[in-house]
This record gives structure tokens, C-alpha cells and sequence, in this order.
């Protein structure tokens, strides 16, 4: 096989990534907090040897997450919450700590405050955060203070990734930060609000066009140097 041929796979690789990240991004365009995501194309340039010319490849392996905030949607539901600025929400997915954006929040029977699919949400000590039985009222503070009745009950944990390019998402809209968080000194959450997802559509529809472009290209040279190389072959034999 050629040279060209292997640098034209390495790239048609992270052509065919990135056209899965942005149907993602498409598919989740109306998600509540859902972030973007995107591949990030690397060049690796290998010596054939001396007085020779180098082979430069390309390599679309690393995940971009793009942090930008969504629109604020005022719903004026109880538990609907977004957060105005940096920081993310603490959920405990399988007794792990993961962040997420999404603030969509409900009750259960027991009087716990969860994701739609029963994911606790976890308070600054890092425990499950509970609503009274017979709460009337509730209303959640600038600073995250949950209050039931008027009476404060929980501080919902407001946190930063300490690295945010090391986030990695889990699934949707919760990430697991491998390199930990930290609260957020004066963190700003709309109660009745949520966050609408960061996807541009528009925008990413035309990235979808022009990357596929750009792979049926590659795939096209790959063709006729298949057939280069083979004509080669046929006139040695012959």
C-alpha cells in the first residue's frame, strides 16, 4: 500500500468520527443542557529516512467539548434550575460523583430531589439532596439554598472541573471530571429556569456537509490510487 493511501485512511478516520459527533450534536440540538462536542485533528510527521521527504499523517482522536452557555428558558417549574455562568450541577450516577448542566430536577416518593431517570442530586457535603414530606413551597437561592416552606433545608453543590479540556462525557448531558472539582465561590442558579442546549443546528448541519464533502473526496483518491496501483501491477506482470 502507499504512502498516500495511509495518510489518506489516518484522516478519513477522524473524518468519520467527526461526522458521528456532529449528528450527535444534531440529534441533541434540543436537549436541556446539553453541551457540544467536537474532534480535535492532529498532525504526526514520520521520517522515511535521510535526504528523504517526511510522510505528514493526520489523526482525529482527541474530543473537544465546546462550554458555551445555552439559551435560559424561564418554565417556572418547582425544581426546574439553571445555572447563570460557570459551575455545573453534582449528580450521583451508580455512586459516582458526574457533572451536568441539565437542571430539570423532580421529587420522589421518598422526598428526594432527582434527574427524570432517578440520579440523585447531590448537596455540598455530597450528599443526596431531600424536599420535607408535606413541603408547600419551595424556592431555590441565587447561591443554590434550597428552602422548603421558607425554611433553608439544603445547599446544592455548585461545582467547576479543576480541567476542563479532561472531562469526559459519560452519556448525554453528565461528564466525570478525572481531574476532580472545586465549589464555585459565588455561583449564580435561576430557580424556574433551564438551560436549552449550545448546539447551533444550523451550524452544524453545515459541518456536516462540508466534512462529508471532504470524505467523499478522500474516498475518491483512494480509488484511483487503488487503481494506479493496480495498473502498475498489471503492466509488471504482463
Amino acid at each position: 500500500m502507499s504512502d498516500a493511501i495511509y495518510t489518506t485512511l489516518g484522516r478519513q478516520s477522524g473524518l468519520a468520527r467527526e461526522i458521528g459527533t456532529i449528528a450527535q450534536n444534531v440529534a441533541n440540538a434540543s436537549t436541556t443542557g446539553y453541551r457540544a462536542g467536537g474532534i480535535l485533528f492532529s498532525e504526526h510527521v514520520v521520517r522515511t529516512g535521510w535526504d528523504q521527504p517526511s510522510i505528514s499523517m493526520s489523526r482525529g482522536g482527541a474530543q473537544l467539548l465546546h462550554l458555551d452557555q445555552g439559551a435560559l428558558e424561564q418554565t417556572g417549574g418547582a425544581l426546574d434550575l439553571a445555572i447563570e455562568g460557570e459551575g455545573f450541577f453534582l449528580i450521583d450516577r451508580g455512586g459516582e460523583p458526574f457533572l451536568t448542566r441539565a437542571g430539570a430536577f423532580v421529587t420522589g416518593p421518598d422526598g428526594g430531589v432527582t434527574t427524570a431517570s432517578g440520579e440523585p442530586l447531590l448537596d455540598q457535603g455530597g450528599a443526596p439532596v431531600f424536599v420535607p414530606a408535606g413541603t408547600g413551597a419551595i424556592h431555590v437561592g441565587g447561591d443554590g439554598t434550597l428552602s422548603a416552606d421558607g425554611a433553608p433545608v439544603a445547599q446544592i453543590a455548585i461545582v467547576r472541573p479543576l480541567e476542563p479540556d479532561r472531562m469526559e462525557r459519560d452519556a448525554g448531558t453528565a461528564f466525570r471530571a478525572e481531574a476532580g472539582f472545586e465549589p464555585v465561590e459565588v455561583p449564580r442558579v435561576l430557580h424556574g429556569f433551564l438551560e436549552a442546549s449550545n448546539v447551533d443546528p444550523v451550524l452544524e448541519i453545515a459541518r456536516m456537509i462540508a466534512v462529508q464533502h471532504a470524505y467523499e473526496m478522500g474516498q475518491d483518491f483512494m480509488e484511483k490510487e487503488d487503481e494506479r496501483l493496480r495498473s502498475i501491477t498489471r503492466l509488471f506482470e504482463s
